[in-house]
């Protein structure tokens, strides 16, 4: 049978996009007192700009950064032979040349960059923030932090406005939601119709990859594809065991897809024609039965302590090895909130928050026993609507796992 298309929502207006969330942005600023932002994490700059360039180079080089004032222009600092990518871009008012603070860019010359990255980013806030002392940062050289410190400035994290910013997605950001989980949809349809005895778990890993990037995807953020005895416990890179027939295989996306959004749902799958074994169908049946009860008590205005204490029970057999979450968000990557388990909260955490409409969460399973020689992964990604959740990822389940095959 031929697999139905996947319909994909026609792309958003950039410009609305871009000023959307430089608006969301500068709202939790200002709810949360902070003056200006050093953003240093790629996704962070493009969700307050839109401006994109080199993003896994930059997830480890302090090479590119954004000032972000509650008032006044906001200041690209862009990697050097790079300032003419940003010219026509309506949220970013200004681009200069960045100040690499790291060893590997300076050596000996560090702490003397880091006092003229400080000083640059002093004197825009004497200039566009006058009076104030009050700014976030992120990751950038202790030095560069102490000397900006030394100037009077009293340093915070600039994680807490961009993630409480990130996790309501404005009606722009959803459409390039739904357009990336399109792709990465069929990416997976992909790696699906690939799976076959005698292929490994690289080469199978490589298909979805190849669909991902000749559609427009920026990267893969994990190795998380395995196979047989690999898929419990879980957290397995993808290697060269090659798969066998009769044998599960799990994969949990884990894409940055078309516009910077992170697409991220979980299926496993059976190798060959066969049938399942009875283990396998427990398992996967357990897997089902935990994702769909907890996307049921999703709800705008319940607590993420109320979902943990209405959440499924796993069996005691499979505790051991659950999921590190119940639910995640998701949007650029995976974001705030994280919603844990019960013996989570028990074991001392104490981190509740409320859900809100236009929020997208992922809800989490793996069962695996702690004797058992395999494991089932499931995941599905959310919209929160004013009544309770609309499904993103919509990729089917696998019949035959659960016992409905004709």
């Amino acid at each position: 049978m031929t697999a139905a298309p996947i319909s994909v929502p026609s792309a958003p207006d950039e410009t609305a996009l871009r000023l959307g969330r430089l608006r969301r942005l500068r709202a939790e600023m200002a709810r949360l007192g902070y003056a200006a932002l050093v953003l240093t994490d790629p996704h962070n700059v493009r969700y307050a700009t839109g401006a994109r360039n080199m993003m896994p180079f930059l997830l480890r080089n302090p090479a590119r950064y954004v000032f972000v004032p509650l008032e006044g222009p906001v200041v690209l600092f862009e990697f050097a032979g790079c300032e003419h990518m940003e010219r026509d871009n309506p949220a970013i008012d200004e681009v200069r040349v960045a100040t690499t603070v790291s060893f590997v860019a300076r050596a000996p010359l560090l702490d003397e960059t880091a006092k003229s990255w400080a000083g640059e980013i002093a004197q825009l806030m004497r200039s566009h923030c006058p009076g104030e002392t009050r700014i976030g940062l992120e990751r950038i050289d202790a030095r560069a932090v102490g000397h900006l410190a030394e100037q009077g400035f009293t340093i915070l994290d600039a994680q807490a406005p961009a993630e409480r910013a990130r996790a309501i997605k404005t009606p722009e950001e959803i459409v390039c939601s739904r357009r990336s989980m399109a792709t990465v949809m069929e990416a997976e349809r992909a790696l699906e119709q690939a799976i076959r005895p005698g292929i490994s778990e690289n080469a199978l890993w490589a298909e979805f990859h190849r669909h991902l990037i000749a559609n427009g995807a920026d990267y893969v953020e994990t190795r998380l594809l395995s196979s047989g005895e690999k898929t419990n416990p879980w957290f397995q890179e993808t290697g060269e065991r090659v798969i066998r027939a009769g044998e599960l295989v799990a994969h949990d996306t884990d894409a940055v897809g078309p516009h910077g959004y992170y697409a991220d749902f979980s299926r496993t799958f059976l190798c060959g024609d066969g049938k399942p074994t009875p283990a396998q169908r427990t398992l996967y049946r357990l897997a089902h039965e935990q994702i769909h009860h907890n996307m049921a008590l999703i709800h705008p205005g319940r607590t993420f302590r109320e979902i943990t204490e209405a959440a499924w029970t796993i069996p005691a057999p499979y505790h051991a090895r659950r999921y590190f979450v119940m639910i995640h968000g998701i949007g650029a990557t995976g974001e705030y909130p994280y919603m844990i388990y019960q013996a989570d909260y028990d074991g001392g955490c104490d981190y509740d928050g409320v859900v809100e409409p236009n929020m997208t969460l992922c809800v989490e399973s793996y069962i695996g026993h702690e004797e058992g020689s395999e494991g089932v992964k499931l995941e599905q990604q959310v919209l929160v609507a004013e009544t309770g959740t609309l499904p993103m990822s919509t990729f089917p389940f696998d019949e035959r796992l659960l016992g409905r095959e004709l």
